[in-house]
């Protein structure tokens, strides 16, 4: 093999292998100019990179119990607000507002706040 194969073969392994840094706009996946509330259960608490997840079983509008995924600022940003993998527990009772997603099948919002009456846990901001 030349040297200047082994080098462009070293230069693509090495692109591959780098993480993604893109980004998904949310304007296209959320209503950025309007908000919903929803008052549910939690039923699964993703802690991570680039964004977080709480899946909650709330009533829909039509009051349907559904299991909503909302979306969370990354695990390092929530850090710095003191929120870690141990702040919400499945059995939790929250009140979360954000922007709902565009397509309403999918179930999913863009977290602003989040409020747990039982000890008075908040949360409010935006992410990116």
């Amino acid at each position: 093999m030349s040297r200047l194969t082994a080098i462009w073969m070293s230069l693509i392994l090495t692109g591959a292998s780098a993480p993604a840094l893109s980004h998904h706009s949310f304007p296209a996946t959320y209503i950025v100019d309007k908000q919903v509330t929803i008052k549910g259960t939690v039923v699964q608490f993703l802690f991570r990179n680039p964004h977080s997840f709480v899946h909650v079983a709330a009533p829909d509008k039509d009051g349907k119990m559904i299991t909503w995924a909302v979306e969370w600022g990354a695990g390092g940003a929530l850090g710095s607000d003191n929120v870690t993998r141990e702040t919400l527990k499945p059995g939790d009772k929250v009140i979360i507002t954000g922007n709902p997603a565009r397509d309403e099948s999918a179930h999913r919002i863009r977290m602003h706040s989040i409020e747990r009456p039982a000890d008075g846990f908040k949360w409010e901001g935006t992410f990116g």
